[in-house]
Parts: C-alpha cells; structure tokens; sequence
C-alpha cells in the first residue's frame, strides 16, 4: 500500500477558527457553542451539558465559519488533541479555543482524516510544534496548514474509516440505549414516588395528602437507620498533584460527572500503589457522587464499569449496603428537580456554591417504606445492570479502535 505525505492545506478547503469571545448562552437555542468539553477524548460530541447560542445572535457567531456536515472540529489551545466531525443535523458555532478543518472530499475522506488525527505520527508531529505557555498550551495555527498527513489511495482511506468506524457506530447506538434506560429508571420513579401512582395504591390510606408510611427524613437520617456513610474525597494532603500520572487508575473529579455518567475523557490517573494508599477513598458499586464545589447537583451511580476509581478531592460520596438501602432508589430521588433546589439553595460559598457532608446528610426524603423501594429496586437494579453492561461494552470498543488504528494508519495491517 502506497502513503504519500501532503500537507493540510493541500487536502483542505479552509482552517478556521472559533471567535475570541463568548457571546451570551443558554440551556438551548438555536446553535450549540461547542467548546472544548463538548469534544471527548474518544472524538465524540457530547451535548449533554451543551450550552446554546440564541437566534437573533447566530449570524454573528458564525459570521467567520458556519460548520457543515463532514468539517472536523478540534481544539488547539489548553486541551488538546480533541477532534471530533460534525453530524447531520447539528446547528452549531465554534467556541473559544476551537477550531476546524473543511476536507476537500475529492482527495481525503473526512473519516479517514478524523481517525489520522488519533494515529503515533500525527501525535508526535503536534507535541513538537506546541508552545508551552505558562497557563496553557497551544498549537500555532499559522503553521496548522503545514502539518504533514499520511495518505494512501481515497478508496483505501475509505476503506480504513469504514473498518474503524464500526467501533464507533457500537459505542452510539449503545449511548442511544443507555439514554433511554436510564430515561426509563427516572419516569418509572417519578410515576410511584412523585405522582404516587405505584402499585397497590388504591388499598393504601392517606395522612394529609401523603400515602400512609411513608415518612419524611433526611440522607443522614437514612444513614443512620440503614448504616450508610457520607465521605469527602482526599484532601491535597493526602494526594499530591505530583502523584497524578498518564496512566493508571482514574480518579473522579467534577468535571468527570457528566449527564449522570463519568466521562473518562479529561479524568486524571494515579498510579497502582497510590490508589492502594487511598483505599477508603475507592469507589464500590452503588456509591453516589456529588462535587463538592460547582454544579454540585451533579451526581453519579458508580457502576461495575467503575469499580475502584478513587473519589476525587473535589467529590463526596454516599454510600449504603444495597441489601439495607437499594442506592438506585435514592440516586432517583437526588435528581429530582426539588432536591436540586434544596441543594442549591442549602450550598454555601459567596462565588461558588458548596457541598459538604452536613449539607448532604441534611437533604429531605421522602421515604415510602422498605416494601415499596425495594419493588422499584427490582425494576430499577436490571435496568442499571443493563447501563453498566453497555458502558463496559463500550470501553472495550474504543480499546479495540485504538490498538488498530494505528496498525491501520501505518499500512502494517491492510483493509
């Protein structure tokens, strides 16, 4: 298989960058601003915390570059080498410290492209042309055009993007099932304990509005009754930032709780024998996550996939006997759109809200009697293990992408 090196700009229709400020945002609109954390690791976008620019105010923010179908979106400046293609369908504008590529589809496919960007070469060729800062790093985009790719025959390259695109095409369709599984999980608790419509109602009294037994406490209450523990991650005495590495076991911060999942995109390691050292702070299946500062109604299930991550300095944990407490009754309850509430308006801190263990373990349940939160656990638990099975799946598809994109993009093996 013959590969010829050319640059960007021989193979490109345009660079172009995002603007040098941020226009006013919102929780939807009529453009998504993709910035850096829309843009995973894996090269996937990720809307789930996507912030939208208004109508009136899309003409100006895509003045200079309106992204289209196929243009490859990276970042260049802070976080970097995070690229991802825009899909169909997606009304967009590039955010600070973003930019994008427009292939010219009649010499490179733009999947092919996409997946190059994950290859030794490519990766070597950026880490020596970024200037270190002393804030962050950047990638000159003067000398972008100039970057070298490696290119064999267009019916080769499309050929090399099918065989690797199947990986990805797994890890959607389970994201898109894990979506509504969990979606499934939330309606059926608000149906029992929100609208109290759960099964056997029609026999059960009420007491000022309230099904008979059920009771109103607290989170510390519960831990109390049902042996349950609230914890602060590690505080910087205990993990230094020296002893984070490139590798090795992942640690939860609040950036890595994303859309009731962690996303492994940003999250930062330790090695083997530190995480050992920390071992209280090791995460089980069924803990509850929350920050402790920021978005600090975020939370997260751990789940099998998770197991033995370690809770970040910036985290808290909740943790119960699923045998004593079910957590995926209570995880439910701590997303409720009133629980959110409480949280916000309890959290302390003049420029940033807050969480401590206090706070946490004085978080109103209503709690409807061990019967009930067990019937939803037998729905609730199936539906978690599913989510757990699809997040382990695709784990193991994007470790599979990874070891043969590169025996691909070198010719080592031929499609």
């Amino acid at each position: 298989m013959t590969h010829k090196l050319v640059a960007i700009r021989d193979i490109s229709l345009g660079l172009f960058d995002g603007p040098h400020a941020t226009p006013a945002l919102h929780e939807d609109g009529a453009a998504v601003f993709l910035g850096i954390s829309n843009i995973t690791e894996s090269g996937a976008l990720t809307l789930t915390e996507a912030r939208w620019v208004a109508h009136a105010d899309v003409a100006r923010w895509t003045k200079r570059v309106q992204p289209k179908v196929g243009d490859i979106v990276f970042t260049y400046e802070a976080t970097l080498n995070r690229y991802a293609v825009i899909p169909e369908g997606l009304s967009c504008c590039l955010g600070r410290r973003t930019a994008l590529i427009r292939p010219d589809k009649a010499k490179v496919d733009d999947r092919y492209l996409f997946y190059y960007f994950f290859s030794p070469e490519w990766r070597t060729q950026i880490a020596a042309n970024t200037l270190l800062g002393a804030t962050v790093d950047r990638i000159p985009l003067t000398k972008f055009p100039e970057f070298k790719v490696r290119l064999p025959a267009l019916s080769v390259q499309q050929e090399i993007a099918r065989a690797l695109g199947v990986f990805d095409d797994l890890v959607e369709t389970n994201r898109r099932r894990i979506v509504l599984l969990e979606e499934a999980a939330r309606l059926l608790y608000r149906e029992w304990f929100v609208d109290h419509r759960f099964p056997g109602r029609a026999l059960v009294k009420r007491n000022d509005g309230l099904p008979q037994g059920w009771e109103t406490t607290t989170v510390g209450e519960l831990c109390a009754k049902f042996d349950g523990t609230l914890q602060t991650g590690p505080f910087g005495s205990q993990l230094h930032k020296d002893e984070y590495s490139e590798e090795g076991v992942p640690v939860v911060m609040p950036q890595d709780i994303r859309g009731d999942q962690i996303d492994l995109s940003r999250i930062a390691r330790i090695p083997e024998h530190v995480a050992d050292r920390l071992s209280r702070h090791k995460l089980r299946v069924g803990d509850i996550v929350f920050p402790r500062r920021g978005e600090v109604t975020k939370r997260v299930l751990v789940t099998g996939a998770h197991e033995g991550y370690v809770c970040g300095t910036g985290c808290l944990r909740i943790r119960f006997d699923a045998k004593r407490l079910p957590p995926a009754w209570l995880f439910q309850h701590l997303g409720q759109k009133e629980t959110c509430r409480w949280i916000e308006n309890n959290a302390v801190g003049a420029t940033m809200p807050n969480l401590n263990t206090a706070i946490l373990a004085s978080v109103p349940v209503l709690y409807p009697g061990e019967e009930l939160v067990r019937e939803y656990a037998a729905f609730a638990v199936p539906i978690m293990q599913q989510v757990d099975s699809l997040s382990r799946a695709n784990l193991k598809a994007l470790e599979a992408r990874g070891e043969l994109l590169p025996k691909l993009m070198s010719g080592a093996i031929r499609v």
